[in-house]
């Protein structure tokens, strides 16, 4: 999979597929559009090719009222690549780009500057300054600007719609199982271990400071958890534990969101490596504790409760 950035410059004769979104999460819904968008390149012989927006637009406009990520850019890259489509364009969400009217976009970015020839949008697309810009709008200007559009239905789980607000919803709810139905995989965080006051240890329990990009995680409390990336030599082998991410209330006054995640029975040194950590089942909501003896004290039980559910998990 080939990267496209605002500044660098496609070849213009590459005549594409093209599919557009924010894709945050890359749940079934936007699994289904892009199986479809590689399944009509294919048939078409041409490219397969999504574009998509850094920061979402609605960082862009309002960060404070911003919806929480469910992948960062590096995340969303990583799943975009697994649908094996052959390019994904970036473009920079500035001033500039929100004022283009839709017909100009149409015009411009679509035909002149990506030479698409088929698109598809989901039902609910809108785009241009304004937002003005719908289904209705592409399909009276495809002809002229050579392409042919087709609209995705909402894809369903039972009678509810999959999307990506609707999956942060369950997450803030504690509803990691539902969520994982909606995303195809469960929720994960990935970063690379780095240094931290390393608390955990001093109190017996070692964990692995896990970096992230984003200070609003749409999921906060104690998990249980499984983690992919501790063994270099073998990436994929999974290991179990504890996770806590949080601004730990107990040690810390206005702290940023950490995530640290205590392995067991593992004892090696890990920093730098990049960490998946998918987020299983949660334990409990973070708590603030009188001292750190009932801290550690809670911790052991959290491993107890933890470890009580991958046997569960086991059996069943």
């Amino acid at each position: 999979m080939q990267i496209w950035r605002s500044k660098s410059s496609p070849n213009h004769k590459t005549p594409l597929a093209l599919t557009i979104g924010n894709f945050d999460g890359v749940h079934l819904g936007h699994q289904a559009i892009l199986s479809r968008l590689k399944e009509t390149a294919d048939k078409l012989g041409i490219a397969a090719c999504v574009m998509t927006f850094e920061p979402h637009p609605r960082e862009f406009f309002a960060p404070d009222q911003a919806p929480t990520r469910l992948t960062s850019f590096r995340e969303k890259l990583q799943q975009l690549a697994r649908s094996k489509v052959d390019y994904v364009r970036v473009y920079r969400f500035n001033y500039d780009f929100a004022k283009i009217s839709p017909e100009a976009f149409i015009e411009r970015i679509l035909n002149h500057e990506l030479s698409v020839r088929w698109l598809l949008i989901g039902d609910d697309f809108r785009f241009g300054a304004r937002r003005a810009g719908d289904f209705a709008l592409l399909e009276a200007l495809s002809a002229q600007n050579g392409f042919e559009v087709e609209k995705m239905p909402s894809f369903l789980i039972g009678d509810q719609r999959v999307s990506s607000s609707q999956i942060r919803k369950m997450l803030d709810s504690g509803d990691l199982h539902t969520a994982q139905r909606f995303l195809g995989r469960p929720f994960s965080i990935s970063g690379r271990v780095i240094d931290g006051d390393k608390l955990g240890k001093k109190l017996g329990f070692p964990t692995a400071n896990v970096q992230i990009r984003h200070n609003r995680p749409p999921v906060s409390g104690i998990f249980a958890v499984n983690v992919y990336g501790a063994v270099q030599a073998n990436p994929s082998v999974v290991l179990q534990g504890v996770a806590s991410l949080g601004v730990r209330p107990t040690v810390h006054k206005n702290g940023k969101p950490v995530l640290e995640v205590h392995l067991f029975n593992f004892d090696q040194s890990i920093y730098g490596h990049h960490l998946q950590v998918d987020f299983l089942h949660k334990l409990r909501d973070e708590e603030k504790y009188p001292d750190l003896e009932t801290l550690v004290h809670q911790i052991r039980k959290d491993i107890e409760h933890a470890k009580h559910f991958f046997n569960q998990a086991n059996d069943n």
